[in-house]
């Protein structure tokens, strides 16, 4: 097929301005309000719902009753449509300022990474290219979704494995993680703990478990050691892991901290033996092609710092983790 009749095979299938008065009514109590948004007439969004429905053949909605519902296939058109759009409109924007190369790439980083952790991922593209604009701030993981959909962030780095279905991700690097106490704590005299000795304290977390992956993933690591661990939820949100223990002071926390002193010697970061390794995992919209992110995933394969024997989220055992994970670019994305 030569490129000319597959861009009109394309056309006729989905036309943007359709997906998006379709998204609009599926996301609307009833075709009126949803016209209203639009400022069409009902009649006029109902004959583009109805040809959006020829063009792909099946049933969007189902108009047994009043109010309009999505059938099967009209979920599965929801699902990808929004992520596609936005995929659309970041390429027009890319567009229109490609004689802007200093517009900034925002990378929106979950509170369990810490800033300087981002800086280590994209230290070595800055360096390579000092030109290359990138904003960097904090995010809560509820947001990441909304901020890739709506343009506000280019990336987004968390600790997870789960996949969006309606988002691009890639397992950047594998982190060992290490127990952040105070001063006074009586774990503090050391250097180096086996994960058991935190067994009789209790461990400082940024969210409860079965709310958040990253808690579920540090309680499996205590439960595969052997204990259950004693887990008070910090009520100060958005700060840096290990000062966590600062208001807590019989408490230990989760860190991926170099070891030793932090936070004006306040805090000592130690090391576990043969440690968790905990994902640093990029989230970003699919449909969508970035030079700098390719830049970004390049340089982070060898980035990867762990010790032999370490232990790997899901409990296995790896002596080093092979810098090549897989990145997914617009055309490997589904």
């Amino acid at each position: 097929m030569s490129a000319t009749a597959e861009g009109s095979s394309l056309v006729n299938l989905l036309d943007s301005r359709r997906l998006f008065q379709f998204v609009v009514a599926a996301e609307a109590p009833t075709l009126a309000a949803a016209a209203a948004e639009l400022f069409i007439t009902q009649q006029a969004l109902s004959s583009a719902i109805r040809q959006l429905e020829r063009d792909l053949g099946v049933a969007l909605f189902s108009r047994a009753q009043r109010s309009l519902q999505l059938t099967d296939a009209g979920h599965e058109l929801y699902t990808g449509a929004k992520p596609l759009l936005a995929g659309i409109r970041v390429l027009a924007n890319a567009t229109r300022n490609h004689s802007n190369p200093q517009r900034a790439f925002v990378i929106g980083h979950s509170p369990a990474i810490s800033s300087e952790e981002v800086y280590r991922i994209i230290e070595p593209t800055v360096i390579a290219d000092p030109t290359v604009s990138i904003t960097v701030r904090q995010v809560f993981p509820s947001t990441i979704g909304d901020g890739l959909l709506d343009g506000s962030l280019d990336l987004a780095l968390r600790r997870g494995v789960d996949m969006p279905a309606d988002l691009a991700t890639d397992t950047l690097l594998y982190q060992p993680l290490r127990i952040a106490v105070v001063r006074s704590h009586a774990l503090a005299a050391h250097d180096r703990i086996d994960i058991t000795e935190i067994a009789e304290h209790p461990i400082v977390v940024w969210a409860p478990p079965r709310h958040s992956y990253y808690t579920d993933l540090l309680v499996s690591h205590c439960r595969r050691s052997g204990f259950e661990p004693q887990l008070l939820v910090n009520p100060v949100q958005g700060t840096p892991p290990h000062t966590a223990v600062l208001a807590h002071p019989d408490h230990c926390a989760f860190v991926t901290d170099d070891p030793g002193a932090v936070y004006h010697g306040k805090v000592k970061v130690i090391e576990i033996a043969n440690p968790p390794l905990v994902p640093v995992q990029a989230v970003w919209l699919p449909h969508s092609v970035s030079t700098v992110r390719n830049r970004l995933f390049e340089n982070a394969r060898g980035a990867t710092v762990v010790s032999a024997g370490s232990q790997l989220e899901d409990g296995g055992i790896r002596a080093s983790i092979p810098s090549t994970s897989h990145v997914a670019h617009a055309s490997d994305v589904q």
